[in-house]
């Protein structure tokens, strides 16, 4: 017999913090129902009666193909996206056995939802992390470049004469000129130009700026955001960066631009990284990461901004062992571009990161310029080693002379890997499908992507391949309402927040880039890119995004805690850390990553 409804909501998320008077009322309205095995509450395509609260019992919700998409039992609730979503039913829900339920109707719901933000947290999957105020580095780093630039910026012809520059900086009270032709960006001349080139070199009035200018200035797209900016400025020790798309001149950015802003935690530790004058200079750097990402999930920041400043560090790292392995041995001799794979290259980097890491090397090297590499690549490692990013246990590093080869062969490489789809090249493909340029010439990568993306999307067998690989990492749903933990070894009795957690997103998020042949890299962009290009439905991407979410702020918070405890950051976490009103959330996420991989064996869109 069910307990008292009162009694009953006042054991229950979200109902349980609801103030007395306002459960008592929700007690007084909702309409128990009892229903008999087999019995249908909800029908896809049907009106959806209201939002269905189970008190005893268990009930199954499949999709419009039969799928199982959850088995529930007391406590849990179903219904509410669809009431969010024009009130027609998503799933078909059927009691597993003889069931009570409390049906609230649909709209005691908006009101409910309209007036209390605790509901609105538990049951809005659009916004899974609350509505907490943003932080004033929240603002930085989750504000695009585009909203931040300078979208008139004042230019010049190359053919523009210094003292002409000089009035135009003077009159309209500016630091620098972009040098254009054409609406393309030639370069750019500085107040530093001026003093250190002209002034000081004693230049005729009439020199054409294009002698002083720095040709080939370090840009950034409008698509980056304000982090991306403050970091290659402290890196680079530039006051001022050009924003280009396609080559075309669109903005620009100045150190004045940015100092509202407070983000001086992870550029501190660039502007340290850049001084370092050795491995060990750098790896007592890297040392403060863990601290920084602390403050960060702190501070309030999502998990994308936290993985993404996390992953600069990275980067920055990574760029200085280059720099100053040149500064030792010279510049090299050829054009290179180091690249950084898995979740280095995607910008996902959380606490705990091994390196994967390759080298593009332009055609032209000789067996003597590849030897220079051998050098690089070697001196990298160890100092990545060093600063705490340990050797990819895969061997998966530009060490590997299998993945330090000139352009040709990298070609080969991807040529053989969608032909013949293999476990291995599956493998392979899914590491090295997540590249990204460090350093070094992005041209080199650049066209690799592009007839890679273009021959890998039109070979049905490989895509194919691909996807059956993408669901081989299942979300921890057991069969009994709750999580699927570990059953053996250190890590009994947790779930891992990463091969059962964001790792299926991930792998669905690069089969969806491969179809539609999609730049991006980063899961959550490729996700956006997906629902906007049609691979997926728009629902079918939020809905995805959301539940990403989810699980990774899951996973960068339980980091979080294990580092303010003093302990090694792991992806093993035990569902028992979080509160009913989490581990709600968490559950729900694991089903709609379910879905989708269903959803993409079926070989059909989610509607």
């Amino acid at each position: 017999m069910p307990q008292p409804i009162d009694a009953f909501l006042a054991r229950q998320p979200p109902w349980d913090r609801l103030p007395d008077p306002v459960r008592a009322r929700i007690a007084g309205q909702a309409r128990p129902i009892e229903v008999a095995r087999g019995e249908t509450l909800s029908e896809v395509g049907a009106p959806q009666p209201g939002l269905f609260v189970i008190r005893s019992g268990a009930v199954t919700t499949t999709d419009a193909r039969g799928a199982t998409v959850s088995r529930l039992g007391p406590g849990n609730s179903f219904g509410e996206r669809a009431l969010q979503r024009g009130g027609t039913a998503l799933v078909t829900a059927r009691a597993d056995e003889a069931s009570a339920l409390l049906l609230i109707g649909p709209d005691l719901f908006a009101e409910l939802m309209r007036e209390h933000r605790l509901v609105r947290r538990f049951f809005d999957r659009s916004n899974p992390l609350g509505d907490r105020p943003r932080t004033r580095a929240e603002e930085l780093t989750s504000t695009r470049v585009a909203d931040l630039m300078a979208t008139d910026p004042v230019t010049c012809a190359p053919g523009t004469s210094l003292r002409a520059a000089a009035r135009t900086m003077r009159d309209r009270r500016i630091s620098s000129l972009c040098v254009t032709e054409d609406g393309e960006l030639r370069g750019i001349v500085t107040l530093r130009d001026m003093v250190n080139k002209a002034l000081a070199e004693a230049l005729p009035h009439d020199t054409p700026v294009a002698r002083v200018m720095t040709k080939g200035p370090v840009t950034l797209p409008s698509t980056a955001i304000g982090s991306d900016v403050l970091h290659r400025m402290m890196e680079r020790h530039l006051g001022h960066l050009p924003i280009v798309d396609g080559g075309r001149l669109v903005g620009m950015v100045t150190q004045t631009d940015l100092t509202r802003f407070l983000a001086s935690t992870s550029a501190g530790l660039l502007g340290d990284m850049a001084r370092a004058g050795a491995p060990e200079e750098l790896a007592c750097v890297t040392a403060r990461i863990p601290d920084l990402l602390v403050q960060l999930t702190a501070a309030g920041n999502r998990h994308e901004v936290v993985t993404r400043l996390v992953t600069d560090m990275a980067d920055g790292a990574t760029r200085r062992l280059i720099r100053l392995f040149e500064k030792a041995h010279g510049a090299a001799p050829v054009p290179f571009a180091w690249v950084a794979c898995g979740s280095q290259g995607r910008q996902e980097q959380t606490g705990i990161s091994d390196q994967d890491n390759a080298l593009i090397v332009s055609d032209a090297a000789t067996d003597d310029d590849m030897r220079w590499f051998d050098g690089l690549a070697r001196f990298v490692s160890d100092g990545m080693n060093a600063a705490g990013y340990v050797y990819c246990p895969g061997n998966m590093m530009a060490t590997n002379p299998r993945w330090r080869q000139r352009t040709e062969v990298w070609a080969g490489y991807f040529r053989d890997w969608i032909a013949r789809p293999s476990k291995e090249a599956q493998m392979l493909a899914s590491v090295m499908f997540d590249l990204r340029v460090i350093a070094g010439e992005e041209g080199l990568f650049a066209p690799l992507h592009e007839d890679t993306l273009r021959a890998a999307s039109s070979n049905s067998i490989f895509t194919a391949h691909m996807a059956s690989n993408a669901t081989g990492h299942v979300p921890p749903l057991s069969l009994l309402r709750g999580f699927a933990t570990l059953r053996s070894g250190e890590h009994r009795n947790h779930i891992d927040l990463k091969l059962n957690g964001v790792v299926p997103v991930v792998d669905l998020a690069r089969i969806y880039a491969l179809q539609g042949r999609l730049a991006p890299v980063n899961t959550r962009a490729r996700l956006e890119a997906a629902g906007e290009a049609g691979v997926i439905s728009l629902h079918g991407a939020r809905d995805l995004i959301n539940a990403y979410d989810v699980i990774a702020q899951t996973r960068i918070e339980h980091q979080a805690r294990q580092i303010r405890r003093g302990e090694a950051p792991d992806n093993f976490m035990q569902p028992n850390e979080l509160s009913d009103f989490e581990r709600a959330h968490l559950r729900d996420a694991f089903v709609v990553v379910k879905t989708m991989q269903a959803a993409l064996m079926q070989g059909r869109r989610l509607l």
